[in-house]
């Protein structure tokens, strides 16, 4: 397995579709299992789809853990709450 497109999961960034965007990392199973049933798209994007789709299919995701970090772009799954919001503390007037 290649290093460098490890690296690239957690950097780059779906360019089109439902999820653009969304780092290729942070892609759903389904989404990347669709890719895989019609075709993936050529190029370096395929092989990124279809390399997400392999470390998610046979529970891997946590190897990106490192790479996340290293890269400054911890995902919101990865933090156990919904994106913005405060664990414990209340916004606004009391």
């Amino acid at each position: 397995m290649d290093p460098e497109l490890l690296s690239l999961l957690v950097t780059r960034t779906m360019p089109f579709g439902k999820y653009q965007g969304r780092l290729i990392a942070d892609l759903p199973g389904p989404y990347l299992a669709w890719f895989a049933r019609k075709g993936f798209p050529p190029g370096e994007l395929g092989r990124l789809l279809a390399l997400m789709l392999e470390l998610d299919h046979n529970g891997l995701s946590s190897l990106l853990t490192p790479l996340r970090q290293s890269a400054g772009k911890p995902s919101d799954k990865s933090q156990g709450k919904p994106a913005g919001k405060s664990a414990g503390k209340s916004v606004g007037k009391p």
